[in-house]
């Protein structure tokens, strides 16, 4: 079993920064895949960034790419994003998950979730 939690979360206002943390429990971090979603008030969760189990492969939604980045520690079992140039639209709660495998495969291939962390940025 994994447990994931998310950490950084909070307000911000526009143009700002924030930097998000994922924590993993288990021995099994290293060889998985993580991804970041989001989701907005009255909207579906969306995705906004995976990166492979070794950190080679990362790949971005085009709403955050330039802006945001994710990044790993394997050793930590931690897996981060960190979001400047903030717009109000990025105003969500963000969820980590973890990939069935090394590769990011799409939602289908994500097994665990985290609670979410809050984020709003004012304009």
């Amino acid at each position: 079993q994994v447990q994931l939690v998310e950490s950084g979360g909070g307000s911000v206002q526009a143009g700002g920064s924030l930097r998000l943390s994922c924590a993993s429990s288990g021995r099994t971090f290293s060889s998985k895949a993580m991804a970041w979603f989001r989701q907005a008030p009255g909207k579906e969760r969306e995705y906004v960034a995976a990166i492979s189990s070794t950190g080679i492969r990362y790949a971005y939604a085009d709403s955050v790419k330039g802006r945001f980045t994710i990044s790993r520690d394997n050793a930590k079992n931690t897996v981060y994003l960190q979001m400047n140039s903030l717009k109000p639209e990025d105003t969500a709660v963000y969820y980590c998950a973890a990939g069935r495998s090394y590769s990011y495969s799409g939602p289908n291939g994500l097994d665990y979730w985290g609670q979410g962390t809050q984020v709003i940025v004012s304009s």
